[in-house]
């Protein structure tokens, strides 16, 4: 029986790796996400690599010290995958991000995003990623329409108005949760997105509803995130 599924993206910076076992993020450089897909089968193995190494060389590289390189990032990734499947995800055209919501949130917003806020602190803070995750699916399963974006900046209004009443910090990952069991539980369906850039590496979790990303930063105009994992969409 495999484990926790290891979800994957590839950019033209690279591949962003969220292991759903330990819920950590593994940014890789190009080369390496050539080798995430090596085959286990050592003959194969060992030709993957030497075509590899070749293209180096050809490069002017000395072949022995690619090679060393190569095969240790290789078992670096043998540990990551552990015997268990890499899903891919396939790339996506860039979505239309939506800044600071202006919506007026409706008093069954504000009583859906206090109960929302309380299970997604609840969540993050004692159990592991894996199980979040799983509440999140089966929140997306609860009968409901696609939020139109108005609804849904105005689902994030009323989690960011109930989150001045936390002591602590609200980060992304928190509120887009939040948002998304909100939505589901007013009978709209948003998109929770978890995903990573690569220059500065850094992951990030926010919300998507018809093709937009709702309520970011002002500073991300240029949207750097990639797509690793989506719940509510065919990746789930």
């Amino acid at each position: 029986m495999t484990g926790p599924r290891i979800h994957a993206a590839r950019g033209p910076g690279g591949t962003a790796v969220l292991d759903l076992a330990t819920g950590r993020w593994k940014i890789l450089d190009p080369v390496a996400s050539d080798l995430l897909d090596l085959p286990t089968a050592e003959p194969e193995r060992a030709a993957a690599i030497e075509q590899a190494t070749a293209r180096w060389a050809r490069a002017g590289a000395d072949p022995d010290r690619v090679r060393t390189d190569l095969l240790r990032v290789a078992a670096d990734l043998d540990r990551l995958r552990a015997g268990r499947p890499v899903h891919h995800t396939p790339p996506s055209p860039t979505p239309v991000v939506r800044f600071t919501p202006t919506a007026r949130p409706a008093l069954r917003h504000r009583v859906a995003a206090g109960i929302a806020l309380a299970t997604a602190l609840l969540l993050l803070r004692a159990v592991p990623v894996r199980h979040v995750v799983t509440v999140a699916r089966a929140a997306a399963r609860l009968p409901g329409r696609p939020a139109p974006i108005h609804d849904a900046e105005a689902v994030l209004a009323a989690v960011r108005a109930t989150g001045t009443w936390w002591p602590g910090r609200i980060a992304c990952l928190e509120e887009s949760l939040a948002c998304h069991l909100a939505a589901a539980l007013t009978g709209l369906r948003v998109h929770w997105v978890l995903g990573a850039r690569f220059s500065p590496s850094g992951a990030h979790a926010w919300v998507e509803a018809d093709r937009h990303v709702v309520g970011q930063d002002e500073h991300d105009r240029l949207w750097p995130y990639l797509a690793v994992l989506t719940i509510g969409h065919s990746n789930m």
